[in-house]
């Protein structure tokens, strides 16, 4: 079993700002605030499955920024959480916030309530890209903010955006590359989706901003992975989880979007091997070796990835070998 969260939806209660593509309003009116109770009800019911390690499951305060909401609610969600940590039944708490919500008493309380990761939405480290979303924080601050947690000793997540306003792939991948300077130990990469009710709805209708469509946010949301993997970085989600179908506008949602992603991304690294070198490797056929359940991945949806490949040259088939770890891929022709 890999990595796995005990999800807490919080409403961004204390969020300082609505960013342009933020639909917060409308999702603090859809869920509740949560209590003690249902951080208690939402561990015994992970606890009831056949995979459950305590080893690696973190109960995670999600859904914008934890340390903004109010001290009265704060708290006793953390303590509530901090109880299991005591016990041994998770082996600690995420919560996700903005860089610029994390004084030094902040980060004390979240030492003392025995949170162990913390995200920070950086979205972008570019100030334009930034201002022109109404962010609210710069660059200097998610470079601060992650400095204070790592000497704190806190696990550092970062989360970015791709197709945000004044932004382009050149200007992600530097996001992505200053990322890499502040050695964070997981990344989350979303693509930009227009809600209703947001001040990004308002530029898409009046035609000023044109989202990203689903192929070029899969490429380049592949792409950013493979980079941040090949250093050492954990990409633990790529796209949203979910959406209100009523609050969609526009952008590049797809349900299945992380695993359109992860066939890109085999896709990429099949290529990059078979252009390693053209006379190891030329034109026809071949047997595609990969670890266990990602032949789905290396074929891709409806055989695109093979397709794409036959076009080249390489007609392919796919088997798994154990001894491989994932997106692992070896070559032998046939």
């Amino acid at each position: 079993m890999r990595h796995a969260n005990i999800s807490i939806f919080v409403p961004h209660l204390g969020c300082p700002h609505r960013c342009a593509f933020c639909d917060q309003y409308a999702i603090t009116a859809r869920y509740g605030v949560p209590g003690p109770d249902d951080v208690e009800k939402a561990v015994e019911r992970a606890k009831t499955s056949l995979h459950y390690d305590s080893l690696k499951t973190e109960i995670a305060f999600f859904g914008g920024s934890f340390t903004c909401v109010p001290a009265e609610i704060r708290r006793p969600l953390l303590n509530a959480a901090f109880r299991f940590v005591q016990a041994g039944q998770v082996k600690g708490i995420r919560i996700s916030t903005r860089p610029d919500a994390l004084p030094p008493s902040m980060l004390e309380e979240l030492k003392a309530f025995g949170v162990t990761a913390v995200e920070l939405g950086a979205q972008s480290m570019r100030d334009e890209v930034l201002r022109q979303t109404d962010r609210g924080h710069t660059a200097e601050d998610v470079r601060n903010a992650a400095l204070s947690l790592r000497e704190a000793g806190f696990s550092l997540g970062l989360q970015m955006m791709t197709g945000l306003p004044a932004d382009s792939d050149a200007g992600a991948k530097e996001t992505a590359r200053a990322f890499l300077e502040l050695r964070p130990d997981t990344v989350r990469i979303y693509p930009t989706i227009v809600l209703k009710s947001t001040a990004l709805a308002a530029l898409y209708e009046s035609g000023v901003y044109r989202p990203q469509t689903l192929e070029e946010a899969v490429a380049l949301c592949a792409e950013l992975s493979e980079l941040f993997e090949q250093n050492g970085v954990r990409v633990i989600r790529t796209g949203l989880h979910t959406i209100d179908p009523s609050a969609y506008v526009a952008g590049p949602w797809h349900p299945a979007f992380g695993e359109k992603c992860a066939a890109r991304r085999m896709l990429l690294r099949v290529k990059r091997l078979l252009n390693s070198s053209r006379q190891l490797y030329a034109p026809g056929e071949y047997q595609i070796f990969v670890a266990p359940g990602m032949v789905s991945k290396m074929i891709g949806h409806r055989r695109e990835n093979l397709e794409r490949l036959a076009r080249e040259g390489y007609r392919c088939a796919v088997k798994t070998d154990e001894a491989l770890s994932r997106f692992e891929i070896t070559l032998q022709r046939m």
